[in-house]
């Protein structure tokens, strides 16, 4: 399996962005107000998370990378429009006033998470529709187009982002969340983890039962293909021709956030640099095996992805 070269991929992601915040610390005594543990902070980070970090992964596999979202005016989207732009991300961040930049902050203490706080609502409606715009204008300078749905309001146009790529003859890509996937009818591409199927198609018995609901919802849909990323038992690709396994590649599992985000940056990039889908599939569970193996919001490298085959 070789690796194909990336430094000339194009690749557009349009999403939900959000803030990763990390306060790292120890835990030594129990709190004499409520029985929780007393976390002493001893340093802080920040990273960009969502679509954000799909971009930053992007960029780490060698591609050249556009980013359109949309973020309040606040200091979250400060940091964050600050954070892309030394990652070498050519972000469009649109600003909404009425808007609080999404936020998850964790509090690590001992490399285990003790909790996650998460800051959101939706964005404006024509905020919205000036990204439209944008992302019509840069159609023609992308060869892959990534829509990264973290169901907080930023692809409210998915359906005419999806039609309008298409008909420039580009590859899109999905990682869809709800249970609704009408929304990413005529798409390239959908990334579902286990959960997120289960919730559109139902339990499944067996393999067979699987490979049925699935094939039946790629068809529904429109879909060329759709990869189901299925923790430790790997990823199946479902297209017209079959089925593809892959086995997972992690030798240690240390945090799965940001897993996903890999996954289909990955596929993107791969594609955009002429690689076929199994292919590119078959790297993507490579890049995926590397991250979990981080902690927190992480990126599979190019020199690593090399290393890992």
């Amino acid at each position: 399996m070789k690796i194909p070269g990336t430094s000339k991929a194009r690749v557009l992601i349009v999403g939900d962005v959000m803030l990763d915040r990390y306060w790292f610390g120890d835990v030594s005594r129990i709190s004499p107000e409520a029985p929780v543990p007393v976390a002493k902070v001893e340093r802080t980070e920040d990273r960009p998370g969502g679509a954000a970090n799909v971009a930053r992964n992007c960029v780490a596999l060698g591609a050249r990378t556009a980013l359109l979202s949309v973020v309040g005016a606040d200091e979250p989207g400060q940091t964050l429009a600050r954070l892309l732009k030394e990652a070498d991300i050519d972000a469009r961040l649109h600003e909404d006033a009425q808007l609080k930049t999404t936020v998850k902050l964790r509090v690590v203490a001992r490399q285990q998470q003790l909790i996650r706080i998460d800051f959101e609502n939706a964005p404006d409606h024509e905020v919205l529709r000036d990204k439209l715009a944008d992302f019509e204008q840069r159609l023609s300078d992308c060869d892959a187009i990534i829509l990264s749905d973290y169901g907080k309001g930023g692809l409210t146009h998915i359906t005419e982002m999806i039609r309008m790529a298409r008909a420039a003859g580009k590859p899109v890509l999905a990682d869809p969340k709800g249970d609704d996937y009408a929304r990413y009818a005529g798409a390239t591409l959908i990334t579902p983890n286990r959960a997120e199927l289960r919730d559109v198609v139902g339990r499944w018995k067996s393999e067979a039962d699987l490979t049925a609901r699935a094939q039946k919802l790629r068809a529904e849909l429109g879909l060329e293909a759709i990869l189901l990323t299925r923790s430790e038992e790997g990823m199946t690709l479902f297209t017209a021709q079959g089925e593809i396994h892959e086995a997972a590649k992690a030798r240690e599992v240390f945090d799965v956030s940001g897993a996903g985000d890999t996954v289909i940056a990955t596929l993107a990039v791969m594609l955009a640099s002429g690689a076929t889908l199994a292919d590119a599939m078959k790297l993507a569970n490579r890049a995926a095996g590397i991250v979990v193996a981080k902690l927190g919001t992480a990126v599979a490298t190019l020199e690593e992805l090399k290393t890992a085959i």
